[in-house]
């Protein structure tokens, strides 16, 4: 499974990277695949395992901001593995090719 999401920490004014640096600890220290991006934080493993990754980094968040909004996008696809990296390899390989 793999999972993009994005957290946005509400009443915190218009600086919230420190804020979402706090999520993206949280997935990095799980030792999941992960990769963060300008819009997402893209996590995969086992649905239990990433769901709770998750779960925590939202926390952390929530933790320090009186409001939290949450975004999440899952691709369920049982048996795949290194989905992160292979998904855009594919592309790379096709634009590669003209």
């Amino acid at each position: 499974m793999i999972v993009a999401f994005s957290v946005t920490p509400l009443g915190v004014g218009e600086e919230v990277g420190e804020y979402v640096a706090d999520a993206v600890r949280v997935v990095r220290e799980s030792g999941l695949p992960n990769r963060t991006d300008a819009m997402f934080t893209t996590v995969e493993g086992e649905w239990d395992e990433v769901m709770d990754v998750v779960r925590r980094a939202v926390a952390a968040v929530e933790e320090r901001a009186p409001r939290v909004s949450f975004i999440l996008e899952a691709d369920i696809r049982p048996g795949v593995t290194d989905g992160i990296t292979s998904k855009i390899d594919t592309v790379e390989r096709h634009l590669a090719q003209g």
